[in-house]
This record gives structure tokens, C-alpha cells and sequence, in this order.
């Protein structure tokens, strides 16, 4: 009984996957938890966590920002490989309906020799596109594997980073105790905390590039009227020597006198210092530009 062309294709795709250029190179795990939607799960517990504690909590989102970058390479890697095996269905449909021409034809070919060389060069382009389809599937699979680790290992993380603070949780609600919750008054939609800070900061420091405090709509605390920007250069540029001395003597004012003021955290040169975790400063992510990686200004926020 003659193979159908179905068969014939599918034996042609096997061939080409389990050749010795992608040997020892096995498929990605088919059955395992849906990354997205754990991330997504684990973001709603980050959110009620930074609710809870009255703001964001600088560390855990740092881990869910890395967790959500990890996540999105990894499936666009997945769709990048699944589109590269679609190039080897494709091309093993094309060398079928083409008819493969061997070297053994080549010779006892009766006919025009031009159209037997036409034949010979397809088949040399033939194999070499097969070569280089079945290098990227195997580099592709190599990718996919390390990016599924990594946003594995990112969403371990940030489970453990929330399971850290919960454990705190009695510490973190007694400063919260500590410095009471305060709502923005009258003060231009400032909480009185934050008023008290921006004037010591103003007297004590020169502010020739400006600040701001209230950003109607800001989801964060600058929203709440708990934070403050103040700018140590203008246009998204690196600050000069002098510009970040200052900043570097404003962000250890910060820490020197928060427990006096009520400060919750700072973020200053891609770091951030949160009293909540007692961790240190620890470094941020790259977020894209100067000012998204508070580059150019000191970062303050209130309990």
C-alpha cells in the first residue's frame, strides 16, 4: 500500500527535526503551571501587600518587575520557535511537491542538462536552507529553555519576596502604628508629613533644578500627596559632580532623619532604601531612562 502524502510529509518533518542539527535537543516541557496567569496571581497579592503597608514596597516590586520582563521574553521566545517549526512544515511541503532529486538521477538524467543543473542547484539551495532552519530551531530551543528557567526562578523569587514581608508583617504594622495615617489637607493636597519634609528639605538644601511633590491621578504615593521629587538636573540628564554630591547628602538626610520625619522610602541613582524591609539600599532594574531610574532626583516618601 503507497504511503498518503500526510504520511510522507510527516516523516519528512521528522527527519528534519531529529536531525543530527538539533540532536540532544529536547522540546520545551508541555505540561506545566501557566506562568502568566501565577505572575498575574502573585501581582494581585503584591498589590494587596503595597496596600496594606500604605505604598508600594520598593523590593517587591522590583522582583515583580523583573518576574513580568522574564515572563514576556520567555513566551515571546515560545512564539518565535513555534513560528520557526512552521518554516520546517513549510519547507518539508515544498521539498515534497518539488521532488527531491538525488545524485543518482543526476546521472542517468535524459534530457535537457540545463534544466538538470536548474534541479542540482535547487537542491543544493534546498539543503543549505535546511541547515540554517534547523540551526535557528536549535538555537531557538536553547533560548526558549533559558528564558523559561529564568521566569520560573523571577516568579519563585517574587513568591518569596512576598512570603518575606508577611512574615514581618507584625514589625512593618507597628511603624505604621507608629506614625499614624495621615490624609492630604489643605496643604496644595499634601499630607502634613510630607509638607514638614519638603520645607526642612527646601531649608536645607539648595534646590536650583526645582522639585514636585502632587501628581493628580499618579497611582503611587506621589497621587496620595506622599512624595516628592526634588531635581538634581533638568531634561533627563546625569547630574554634574557637584549635583550629586547633593543628592547623595539629601538621600542620607533622608535616612538620618526619617525615623524624626516619618520617611517610608527613598530611590536615588537606581536604588532604593526602604525603612519597611530594613534590607539597605539595594539597586532597581534599568526602567528606561534618567528619570525612570530616579537618575536625575531624590525620591522621597512618607509613611
Amino acid at each position: 500500500m503507497r504511503p498518503t502524502r500526510s504520511a510522507i510529509l510527516a516523516a519528512l518533518l521528522a527527519v528534519l527535526l531529529l536531525s543530527p542539527a538539533v540532536a540532544g535537543a529536547a522540546p520545551l516541557r508541555a505540561a506545566k503551571p501557566n506562568p502568566e496567569a501565577e505572575l498575574k496571581r502573585l501581582t494581585r497579592e503584591a498589590a494587596e501587600i503595597n496596600k496594606n503597608y500604605r505604598g508600594q514596597v520598593q523590593s517587591l516590586e522590583e522582583t515583580r518587575v523583573q518576574a513580568s520582563k522574564a515572563t514576556v521574553n520567555a513566551k515571546s521566545l515560545k512564539r518565535a520557535l513555534a513560528a520557526a517549526e512552521a518554516d520546517i512544515v513549510r519547507f518539508a511541503q515544498t521539498a515534497y511537491m518539488g521532488g527531491a532529486l538525488d545524485d543518482g538521477s543526476l546521472l542517468s538524467f535524459q534530457g535537457d542538462p540545463t534544466m538538470a543543473l536548474s534541479q542540482a542547484a535547487t537542491m543544493s539551495y534546498l539543503a543549505s536552507r535546511r541547515a540554517t532552519q534547523l540551526n535557528r530551531v536549535k538555537n531557538l530551543i536553547k533560548k526558549a529553555k533559558t528564558a523559561e528557567k529564568t521566569a520560573d526562578a523571577k516568579i519563585v523569587a517574587l513568591k518569596k519576596d512576598i512570603a518575606d514581608l508577611k512574615r514581618q508583617r507584625v514589625r512593618i504594622e507597628g511603624l505604621l502604628a507608629k506614625y499614624g495615617f495621615q490624609t492630604p489637607s489643605g496643604n496644595g493636597g499634601l499630607t502634613p508629613r510630607t509638607v514638614t519634609m519638603r520645607n526642612v528639605v527646601l531649608q536645607t538644601f539648595p534646590m536650583p533644578y526645582g522639585y514636585g511633590c502632587l501628581r493628580p491621578g499618579d497611582p503611587g504615593d506621589h497621587g496620595t500627596g506622599r512624595a516628592c521629587d526634588f531635581m538634581m538636573s533638568t531634561g533627563g540628564r546625569v547630574p554634574t559632580p557637584d549635583a550629586l554630591e547633593r543628592g547623595n547628602r539629601l538621600a542620607q538626610w533622608a535616612i538620618d532623619n526619617g525615623n524624626k520625619y516619618g520617611v517610608m522610602y527613598i530611590i536615588w541613582q537606581q536604588k532604593y532604601y526602604d525603612v519597611r524591609t530594613g534590607a539597605g539600599w539595594k539597586m532597581m532594574s534599568n526602567r528606561g531612562g534618567n528619570t525612570a531610574n530616579h537618575i536625575d532626583h531624590v525620591h522621597i516618601s512618607m509613611f
